[in-house]
């Protein structure tokens, strides 16, 4: 009865989430102020350590085949640049990536701008697709590739500021690719035991 009610709201939920997301992006988009916020608070490095993590949830609500947990990741993770107070004293390479960004957003965007930024919701599509089916190593690999492009993407557009970014990426891949790993083989032990087993 509960695993029912769950599934009667899962839509609705996904709708709503989903329709937050948008309605950030867009105030992002038509507010300064908003966006100039939003990157003052983004200085602070927590911002750049937690974001990665927030895959394994949606990993895990992919797994279980939650649009509602997907969708609400995905808001979450976008809010969280924003969820801690702009820091004292900012490094020079974190506020110079971070203008290059700013910058980057707000410039120009033509075809090859388009192009390279659909990266970003094709590979999440594609991470969650891979644990929606149950793969785990396409879902490792999927994982990798966020990482690296992101690398070299921040390389490529930050220059020497894109080293700012190593330190996060890296540590969040590896900690994605553990807590995946021991919860993706959790919870097919658990299926295979059945649904009535604990533990």
């Amino acid at each position: 009865m509960e695993n029912e009610r769950h599934k009667r709201l899962d839509w609705p939920l996904a709708i709503v989430f989903g329709g937050l997301s948008a309605l950030l992006i867009g105030l992002m988009i038509v507010n300064p102020a908003l966006f100039s916020w939003a990157f003052a608070r983004h200085q602070n490095l927590l911002s750049w350590y937690i974001r990665p993590l927030f895959l394994v949830p949606f990993c895990f609500f992919s797994y279980k085949r939650s649009l509602a947990g997907i969708f609400g990741t995905v808001f979450f993770l976008l809010t969280s640049m924003f969820w801690f107070p702009a820091p004292d004293a900012v490094g020079e390479q974190v506020r110079t990536f971070l203008e290059m960004e700013q910058s980057y957003l707000t410039g120009d965007w033509g075809l090859a701008k388009i192009a390279v930024s659909l990266l970003v919701p094709v590979s999440l599509a594609a991470l969650s697709l891979a644990f929606w089916k149950r793969s785990l190593w396409f879902g490792i690999a999927v994982l990798a590739f966020i990482a690296v492009a992101k690398i070299l993407w921040s390389a490529a557009f930050g220059g020497a500021s894109g080293r700012a970014i190593l330190a996060p990426a890296l540590i969040g891949l590896v900690l994605c690719i553990a807590l995946v790993y021991v919860g993706f083989t959790r919870l097919e032990k658990r299926k295979r035991r059945g649904p009535n087993s604990s533990g």
